[in-house]
């Protein structure tokens, strides 16, 4: 292959022979690590099956050792080696080296693939191509096929880490390549690189993939802070059971205008429970859950996870692509929802492979048959209970996996933060917090409002869900919030008799809190502080708010009870651990690996999670977030923390919000703000505006720019996507754009 001298045609046999002589002629008797892609992939396997001592463990990329099971060879491999085809495409011309490098994913550069290329110029030289490609087994009278067939066998009995680098778009060794490897190995894991195709290991930097792996592998074994043994089931359906018999409302639906009591809710779930198990669904099958904010999404939740399945919950608020992407991604085995939500997930393609339960059909079986047992064994509290999807704001979403023992130390640590008893009845404004209303053995009402919209959220909306389920806790997102203030019209005579309202998913203007509290006099106004994958971390009134003033960023209060905070002192990012921590990151192993430090404090060693976030802890413990990590400016004069600039200029009369972004190179970057006003205008701001901005802004601001509209994220519609804004600034202050 490439510039190699042109020798006779090797087997797959010979392949993994002349790697070993070739590691024996270099003198090295250390393990080696192995990094290999494509067919190089399965020669590697080759040689550590045969050498186990000698390999310390791989990284593998699109690739494979077998057809997956229910699958065909690639398309595009039977074509190239079929007898009429191989020999014209892969010798007589270029057309097999030149098409690979267009293989779908992130695309190369120019360069990269003229490089490519380069070695097989002459008829001569592609001798090597049309060998390998005639090696791959396509039957099993193939001479290779037993040789290959025998090392998928023994991969098994290897014991090494070996971590897959997998780009998702590619046509010939798909994601069943990747899930195929990743259950041949006793210690895999995957990393699934959702943009990138077959050539993964160009499109991406390989390199500090290898290096994490060769890092983990040497650090000593450890085990994630888990919560304390408990003697109950520690899985939430269980608490299902726990309910009394009385007739009390369960959930209300104030759309679809529906009520269901405690000992329905309970039936319902049954019902359903059983019938997808009826339907295929087995324990610790994923299941795509496609049902919209109601009193069916959360009763299909509930029986997933009596019957072991996994829910995959992917709100409406990532938008059509966000939802695709993260479904494929969860590689579900059923998809549940309505006929319209399964047609659509049919066509485009979202679920392959997997069967389709409609939502009717198991409304028909509760409507036929109501049960309170469920034939489907119950899952244990270790088992994954849960797959949920980050809002998406700073990247692609990302899948977060939760046990069922860790669903219920959050449920534990809500009761405890809040106080709740089973006296208080729920209004969830925001989709996902609504799940959590049984689970914490009370009414919940859900208010009527577009989801994929939170700022949709209307004052009578709100207050109509309040009566509906006798509401003492509300919780909504800050952009739910804003609106409800902008619809009052009169008084909320059900919002003023809440306890406690509470809101998260960006910072929570103090403005906001104020005019909110003037609506609910009697209630406790709180923002709690955390992410999909921990939450809660901290929490804050609004009275601590006004007590401890303003300060350098947001402050989001003090840790709640059996949670710890550090400051990394080299990045200044916030790291958490907590009992109710997520186990991880679906099939993205490096972000899992880069975001899991295992780290000793206090002579304890605990696995901590990164938070993206940077702040820092006050003299009294109160946290305080200035940003997040990839948003920090990378000035001349060093890091500037964007979120205290932000609201120094927020504070200025007729300024909506603002977003403070670097434009520049690193090392260089020039601090821009861009702000929406009440004038809402697009283009340079007037002189008048541009001098208040730097007035309240200490470091220099080269340009101050207006907006109508800074682009937020689709599920909370508040976190402001910093990164789009400093690239939009950065097109038009380089004069490519008007």
């Amino acid at each position: 292959m490439g510039f190699s001298e042109q020798v006779s045609s090797r087997t797959y046999r010979d392949r993994v022979t002349d790697i070993a002589d070739f590691i024996r002629a270099l003198g090295i008797t250390s393990p080696v690590w192995i990094v290999a892609q494509d067919w190089g992939g399965a020669i590697g396997m080759g040689y550590a099956v045969s050498h186990p001592g000698h390999v310390a463990g791989m990284v593998l990329s699109n690739t494979g050792i077998a057809i997956p099971q229910n699958r065909h060879a690639p398309l595009l491999i039977r074509l190239a080696a079929s007898s009429g085809l191989h020999r014209l495409v892969t010798r007589e011309s270029s057309l097999f080296v030149r098409g690979t490098p267009f293989l779908p994913g992130l695309g190369l550069s120019g360069a990269q693939r003229n490089a490519l290329v380069f070695p097989y110029r002459r008829r001569a030289t592609r001798r090597g191509v049309a060998d390998f490609v005639a090696d791959a087994p396509l039957t099993s009278r193939h001479r290779s096929s037993h040789d290959i067939a025998t090392v998928a066998d023994q991969l098994s009995d290897l014991n090494i880490p070996v971590r897959l680098v997998w780009g998702s778009k590619d046509p010939v060794f798909n994601d069943d390549f990747a899930h195929d490897l990743l259950h041949r190995f006793t210690d895999a894991a995957l990393h699934r690189i959702a943009s990138a195709g077959h050539l993964a290991v160009l499109e991406t930097s390989i390199a500090p993939i290898v290096e994490a792996a060769i890092e983990e592998h040497n650090e000593q074994p450890h085990t994630l802070f888990i919560s304390p043994h408990r003697d109950d089931p520690a899985t939430l359906w269980s608490l299902i059971d726990k309910w009394d018999s009385a007739d009390d409302i369960a959930i209300t639906d104030a759309a679809a205008d529906d009520v269901v009591t405690r000992p329905e809710f309970a039936c319902r779930v049954a019902t359903y429970a059983n019938a997808m198990h009826e339907r295929g669904v087995s324990q610790g099958d994923r299941i795509a859950i496609l049902v919209s904010p109601s009193i069916d999404l959360i009763a299909v939740v509930y029986a997933c996870w009596r019957i072991g399945a996994v829910a995959v919950i992917a709100d409406r608020g990532l938008g059509l692509r966000g939802l695709r992407g993260a479904i494929r991604a969860s590689r579900v085995a059923h998809v549940v929802g309505p006929a319209r939500a399964l047609f659509a997930a049919r066509i485009l393609k979202w679920a392959p492979g997997a069967s389709f339960i409609p939502l009717s059909l198991v409304r028909r079986s509760a409507a036929i048959q109501k049960v309170e047992q469920v034939s489907a064994p119950e899952p244990s509290p270790d088992d994954l209970a849960a797959v949920l999807f980050t809002s998406g704001a700073t990247g692609p979403a990302k899948g977060v996996r939760y046990t069922h023992r860790q669903l219920y130390a959050q449920r534990d640590a809500l009761l405890q933060t809040y106080g709740i008893t089973p006296a208080d009845k729920f209004v969830a404004a925001f989709a996902p917090f609504a799940l959590y209303g049984p689970a914490l053995g009370i009414a919940t009402g859900l208010a009527d409002m577009d989801v994929t919209a939170p700022g949709t959220l209307t004052a009578e909306a709100l207050d109509d869900a309040c009566k509906r389920v006798g509401a003492t806790m509300v919780f909504a997102s800050p952009a739910a919030l804003a609106n409800v203030v902008r619809t009052t019209k009169g008084t909320l005579h059900s919002l003023s008799k809440v306890r406690l309202l509470m809101s998260a998913g960006a910072p929570v203007p103090i403005a906001t809190l104020r005019e909110i509290a003037v609506l609910c006099p009697d209630a406790e106004l709180h923002t709690p502080y955390g992410m999909t994958e921990v939450l809660p971390v901290a929490d804050v009134s609004l009275a601590d708010l006004e007590r401890i003033g303003t300060g350098a960023g947001v402050c989001v209060g003090v840790s709640v009870h059996n949670c710890e905070v550090q400051i990394d002192p080299d990045t200044s990012e916030v790291l958490v651990s907590a009992p109710w921590m997520s186990a991880g990151y679906d099939s993205l192993w490096l972000t899992e690996h880069n975001a899991r430090p295992v780290l000793t404090m206090s002579n304890e060693t605990r696995t901590w999670h990164r938070t993206g976030d940077v702040g820092h802890l006050d003299a009294f413990g109160n946290l305080w977030i200035e940003g997040r990590s990839v948003h920090v400016l990378d000035t001349a004069d060093g890091p500037v923390t964007p979120v205290p600039l932000e609201i120094a200029v927020e504070a200025l009369p007729n300024i909506v919000r603002a977003a403070a972004v670097g434009v520049g190179p690193s090392g260089a970057q020039q601090i821009v703000i861009v702000v929406e006003t009440s004038q809402r205008t697009d283009g340079p701001a007037s002189i008048d505006l541009a001098r208040a901005v730097r007035s309240v802004v200490v470091p220099h601001v080269a340009a101050v720019w207006t907006t109508k509209n800074l682009p937020v994220d689709i599920r909370h519609n508040s976190k402001i996507d910093r990164t789009k804004v400093a690239m939009q600034m950065s097109s038009i202050l380089s004069g490519n754009k008007e």
